[in-house]
């Protein structure tokens, strides 16, 4: 199942509905019963027996379902527009892009990585399918994409084991995890130059947790302009979700809503010798196989 935040033409009211099968419409969830106003409410309060109502509607005919409209009619918002946290990060967590990171540096890389890399990343507004990424070319003269499966928790974790991660999982999202390398590098720290507003489109949806075989191997890529630049699978993280989400939990309560970012494969501008930063006009598109595509054009 997939749900979304969207707004009808000429209404600045945000709306929550879920995709028929075929996703080509969306039912507001309002009209099925299930009264949430925000999505980060929905996944704090909703029940089982709502989820399940949800689920058994979006098999449904749109015909009969009040307020149900074709895709092409709505605006599509990120589905978390204003995360209430910071947006969790890890850092090369694919170890073909460890390697092409320690090119970039001019680092040795030893193949290892007994720890995972975490840094978190602000978001005042997550941009949505088809919004703009500013460039900040006043500032930036690097700038770089990484398309990234992001995990969304369910509900309060702390201390959970490996194997009962699942149950803490809502569902999935795509990000792009924009990123200015040289505010990046200069700072030796990552929080400046991932965070420019602006840097963090998301979307278009958030598929539930039971909507995709677990744990998610799912292939991920990312184009620039049309030409393919990323192309792996989730399965190759390092850290997997599992460990991720148990690691954080043993030292932090991870609040249901939180939005946790899992990495980026090979294929990032900076790999390239030499690298292939994005400019304005570029059209950016990440995509992650049974949940979405986002695609955004810098400006």
């Amino acid at each position: 199942m997939k749900l979304v935040t969207y707004q009808l033409e000429r209404e600045r009211k945000s709306r929550i509905g879920v995709l028929n099968q075929d996703e080509s419409w969306v039912y507001p969830i309002k009209s099925i019963g299930v009264d949430y106003d925000e999505m980060e409410m929905l996944i704090e309060e909703i029940g089982e027996s709502e989820l399940q109502l949800l689920e058994y509607t979006s098999r449904k005919e749109p015909y009969g379902i009040a307020g149900a409209a074709p895709l092409g009619e709505i605006h599509l918002l990120a589905p978390i527009p204003r995360p209430k946290q910071d947006v969790i990060c890890l850092g090369i967590n694919y170890m073909a892009h460890a390697e092409e990171s320690a090119r970039f540096k001019k680092e040795e890389f030893d193949g290892k990585r007994q720890y995972a890399v975490y840094f978190s990343k602000r978001v005042n507004t997550a941009s949505a399918d088809g919004d703009p990424i500013p460039g900040h070319f006043d500032i930036v003269d690097s700038l770089d994409y990484e398309a990234e499966l992001a995990v969304i928790i369910r509900k309060e974790a702390k201390n959970v084991p490996p194997e009962q991660v699942k149950d803490y999982i809502f569902g999935y999202t795509v990000i792009n995890d924009v990123s200015a390398r040289n505010i990046q590098n200069r700072h030796k720290q990552w929080y400046f130059g991932k965070s420019l507003d602006g840097f963090l489109p998301m979307g278009p949806c958030i598929a539930t947790v039971d909507s995709l075989p677990y744990p998610p191997k799912l292939k991920i890529q990312s184009w620039v302009n049309g030409e393919l630049r990323q192309d792996s699978n989730t399965e190759l993280l390092i850290f997997d979700i599992d460990h991720i989400v148990s690691e954080l939990s043993k030292g932090m309560t991870l609040q249901a809503g939180t939005i946790i970012s899992t990495g980026t494969p090979a294929g990032v501008g900076m790999g390239f010798d030499p690298p292939k930063f994005l400019k304005a006009g570029d059209v950016v598109e990440c995509r992650v196989e049974g949940v979405g595509s986002i695609k955004n054009t810098v400006e």
